[in-house]
């Protein structure tokens, strides 16, 4: 399998294009640009699973692409270990489930949204195997370009003024990254990662170089202080494109924060107090913002940027227990926040509103959406049996290890936030009786968002007079009007799918644990990855 693999990494980049330009080219047939792309994404899905299995043991699957023989230094070099094998594993995961929920709303119904998720999918895969810098540059502008499209489309009136900040500071992010892509090239005469390892230890030139990229990747992985675009974007386009986004865009960028700094600087100790500092600061700044929100997106949109504090402080202690809890916890944060957007999403869909003062009762009227809810809220926050508690209890155990005990109470009490907001949202949106109007404002949304026109009726469900009789249209409508405002079954599958996966990573907890070992190994020792690169 090793040998087989290694000359087909490319095509995880090229077939999504090929099936992308497929599904634009299809302008009538929706169910044939829905099978491409469930196809497309379930066969990548395959393809990942293989490369887990492949890598497993540590092994590191490395192919180039490019006239090598003939001109050395122009080539694109693919590399695949523990590490980037699982984040693509649970990115094309995250790829299929979002598709579904956008299938089950009016998301998909566009001519143009299979074949942005599909393009968006090969900027990922790319971004993710590439060896080079520059290429990571490239391939991040590759996923980046569909995403424009998707915010904008998907978010009407509000998607396009948050898009235009999410072009504004993506472009300002993408010009700093090349910039520093330049210096280091300038400084070092190659963006080759295997080339360049150690470089920022030995050479300041370079660690100027290197840090301009790292903080250009901060930007867009939405670090404290540079994380204001995130929730000024996220919460405005539709439910269906937020939980796509937050599952891959920030998660990407943290891949590459671990994978340059494991490779160009060698997990060089000098700096590490810096992570920690801004890893802290990204916990606490997070969780303290979502206090003030009300609407359902917003708050986890806060919880997601808190989150991407303990994913990075596996960087910031770079030991490998801290690589491991990092690994791990990327992996479990990944499927428990698109549950979440899933779960609320669907809710947000049905009844028109994500605003927490004008929902409530949930919990009578939508059990399941309620229960896939609270076992990824109550996985966020760290709660046995779920992968969060195993997560957070590695960092905290991490941290310990090292003596950073100012980490660990950071960690802790951020959790202890996470937990009253998500009780926050319990309350609000599943407690309680529902707003009298509840019905009325559904149907409306309904109405305004599908294009259909319902028939009203003035007739009271309750009322102690029952007329016996044919059916008529007005029955018909009144049963339609009431079917209306519950969440279909086809939007809760999604979210619950990934709930599921939060509750098997919680019991199987030592699998994904081994793997996440084996990934923070190839990151304390990159002497591997080098070595495949270097002879590929």
């Amino acid at each position: 399998m090793t040998e087989i693999l290694p000359p087909l990494l490319p095509l995880l980049v090229g077939i999504p294009l090929l099936m992308g330009a497929l599904g634009a080219a299809l302008r009538r047939s929706k169910r044939a640009r829905h099978i491409i792309s469930l196809g497309t994404l379930t066969a990548m899905f395959v393809f990942s699973l293989l490369l887990v299995i492949a890598t497993h043991d540590g092994t590191v699957l490395a192919h180039k692409v490019g006239f090598w023989d003939f001109t050395p230094q122009v080539a694109i070099p693919f590399v695949v270990d523990a590490l980037n094998s699982l984040v693509l594993m649970i990115i094309t995961i995250l790829g299929i489930t979002s598709v579904m929920f956008a299938m089950a709303t009016h998301e998909a119904r566009s001519r143009f949204y299979h074949p942005f998720v599909l393009i968006l999918m090969a900027g990922v895969a790319g971004a993710l195997m590439t060896g080079d810098i520059f290429n990571l540059f490239v391939f991040i502008e590759v996923m980046l370009l569909p995403s424009y499209g998707l915010l904008a489309m998907m978010g009407a009136k509000l998607g396009a003024h948050g898009a235009r900040i999410y072009v504004s500071v993506n472009l300002l992010a993408s010009t700093l990254l090349l910039f520093g892509v330049g210096l280091v090239y300038g400084t070092a005469g190659t963006v080759n990662l295997a080339e360049l390892h150690g470089a920022g230890v030995d050479d300041p030139a370079v660690a100027v170089g290197g840090a301009v990229v790292l903080t250009a990747i901060g930007i867009k992985a939405a670090v404290v202080p540079v994380h204001g675009w995130l929730t000024r974007t996220y919460p405005m386009t539709s439910p269906a494109v937020t939980a796509l986004f937050s599952g891959i865009h920030t998660k990407v960028s943290i891949y590459a924060i671990y994978r340059i700094y494991s490779v160009m600087f060698d997990g060089d100790e000098r700096f590490l107090w810096i992570a920690l500092v801004v890893t802290s600061l990204t916990m606490l700044i997070g969780v303290l913002g979502a206090i003030g929100e009300k609407t359902t997106r917003s708050i986890l949109v806060f919880h997601m940027i808190s989150q991407i504090g303990y994913i990075l402080i596996g960087v910031g202690l770079f030991t490998g227990l801290g690589l491991t809890a990092g690994i791990f916890y990327l992996l479990h944060h990944m499927i428990v926040k698109a549950s979440l957007f899933m779960s609320t999403g669907a809710i947000e869909e049905t009844y028109g509103t994500g605003e927490i003062n004008k929902l409530g009762g949930m919990l009578k009227r939508e059990p399941l959406i309620a229960i896939t809810f609270m076992i990824a809220a109550l996985s966020l926050a760290g709660l046995p049996p779920f992968s969060g508690f195993v997560a957070k209890f590695s960092i905290i155990q991490a941290t310990l290890e090292q003596s950073h005990y100012w980490v660990a109470a950071v960690a802790v009490i951020v959790s202890v936030f996470t937990l009253l907001s998500m009780l926050k949202i319990w309350v609000g949106v599943f407690m309680g009786k529902p707003p009298a109007d509840l019905e009325e404002n559904a149907l409306a949304y309904q109405e305004r968002m599908h294009g259909k026109r319902y028939l009203r009726v003035q007739a009271q469900a309750e009322s102690p007079t029952l007329t016996i009789g044919p059916p008529t249209a007005a029955m018909s409508a009144v049963l339609s009007r009431q079917r209306a405002v519950r969440v279909p079954a086809k939007l809760i599958i999604p979210g619950a799918i990934l709930a599921a996966i939060t509750v098997f990573f919680g019991f199987g907890a030592e699998l994904l644990m081994m793997l996440s070992e084996t990934a923070a190994e190839n990151l304390l020792n990159p002497e591997e990855y080098v070595e495949a690169v270097m002879n590929a």
